[in-house]
């Protein structure tokens, strides 16, 4: 019994070998690192207070980083950033960038990436989720299939209220919903309106949310809100029924447009990344692997997106078989919409997953290209580089990576709007 006890207190090796290295543990007998870990990935200034479980052999710890101080943490396979403060809870095959704050009792989930002084409070909920610099969350936030942008600053920032929820799962059980909330090409250059989506509120996704709209609280908006600068307020609605079928689908144009554009929009953000933001990146310590984490994170983006259209086409080829119940319930345009899509589908994946997005306005692009190089070349941050943009220089970054969304737009609705042989 007492050999038992004494082996007990003996801390395992990598613990022993991080306190070396001179991270601060607060209980270091509640700290699990597991053996694919590379420590050389984790940062001598890492606190980490309480009980901890790290896992993953990409994960890495940049600079200032602090985990646990509200409750346990368990972190796999993530990538940290400088100053980044995980309070308490689980944190997976995610990317948080510099400063990020996520409060308790979260629940980050794969294919994740928060760019700098995102903020979140306890019990946030995460899942596919992109957010632009400064985007903040309130607390009991479910906000999963997403990308969110708006605000220039940590006091001029787009906000989620409390208890708000991105509604990602259809009664036809398909996943065919990212709600695009604000957009990539205006978003990245960090000077507009923020988004205000109120507390006890919700997204029927997918929706598009433009610039400076503010939602009111406990709305549960399903349309697109194109119009910048409106406050949406509807009046609650007496209730209502009516009769739900099963495995059918009305008109699917809608819904097939908002997926092409949410995929052209990280198309976007992707070229962004390659060719701009990677320059910042290879400055910084582990600067590396946080660009080789986020870049993971936008492929795995791009193919959840084309994953779950795929399970929405299955969705429809069954429902194809009951074309006469279709054409009777919704009308001859929704079974039409619904026939074009399952028609053109391989087409339109094979578009999409083609690169085309490479060899779109490249003399903007490399103008806008040489004007960054410019900026980066006085050691400014990333943030500051962006800020420094004037207004001219700033549109013509927006205009490349808008030629990038509305040219993939253009040419994958082409294939979908193809009429029958």
């Amino acid at each position: 019994m007492i050999e038992i006890l004494e082996k007990s207190k003996t801390l395992p090796t990598k613990v022993k070998l991080l306190l070396k290295k001179g991270v601060r543990m607060t209980a270091p007998f509640s700290v699990e690192i597991g053996e694919e870990v590379n420590l050389d990935k984790i940062d001598a200034s890492l606190i980490i207070y309480g009980a901890a479980r790290i896992k993953g052999e990409q994960t890495l710890i940049s600079p200032n980083v602090k985990l646990g101080y509200e409750a346990p943490v368990v972190l796999i396979n993530c990538q940290l950033g400088n100053g980044v403060e995980l309070k308490g809870g689980y944190f997976s095959e995610s990317v948080f960038l510099d400063n990020v704050v996520i409060g308790s009792n979260a629940q980050v989930r794969s294919g994740c990436l928060l760019e700098e002084q995102v903020g979140g409070n306890h019990s946030v909920g995460l899942k596919q989720t992109i957010l632009f610099p400064f985007v903040t969350l309130g607390s009991l936030v479910n906000f999963c299939d997403c990308l969110m942008g708006g605000g220039t600053s940590r006091k001029n920032h787009s906000e989620v209220g409390s208890s708000y929820v991105h509604f990602n799962y259809t009664p036809q059980q398909d996943k065919a919903t990212p709600s695009l909330i604000g957009d990539v090409p205006r978003g990245v250059m960090l000077r507009e309106a923020p988004i205000f989506l109120g507390g006890q509120g919700a997204i029927a996704g997918p929706v598009q949310i433009a610039y400076g709209t503010v939602i009111s609280a406990g709305v549960v908006c399903r349309t697109d809100c194109l119009k910048e600068g409106m406050i949406v307020s509807h009046p609650p609605k007496p209730a209502s029924s009516k009769k739900f079928y099963p495995g059918l689908y009305g008109d699917v144009s809608h819904k097939v447009a908002s997926n092409i554009l949410y995929v052209a929009n990280l198309l976007a953000l992707r070229q962004w990344y390659r060719y701009v933001r990677h320059g910042f990146f290879v400055r910084e310590k582990y600067g590396d692997d946080l660009y080789a984490g986020s870049q993971k994170v936008l492929e795995g983006a791009l193919t959840e997106r084309i994953v779950q259209l795929r399970i929405f086409a299955k969705n429809l080829e069954k429902a194809a078989t009951r074309e006469k119940e279709i054409k009777r319930i919704f009308s001859v345009k929704a079974w039409r919409s619904q026939d074009q899509f399952l028609k053109n589908w391989p087409a339109m994946e094979e578009y999409l997953l083609k690169g085309n997005e490479e060899n779109i306005s490249l003399k903007r692009k490399e103008s806008f290209l040489k004007i960054v190089k410019k900026q980066s070349g006085k050691f400014k941050t990333y943030l500051e580089a962006v800020k420094l943009l004037t207004p001219l220089q700033a549109q013509r970054g927006s205009a490349w990576l808008n030629d990038i969304v509305q040219s993939t737009i253009s040419g994958c609705l082409s294939i979908y709007q193809r009429k029958k042989q």
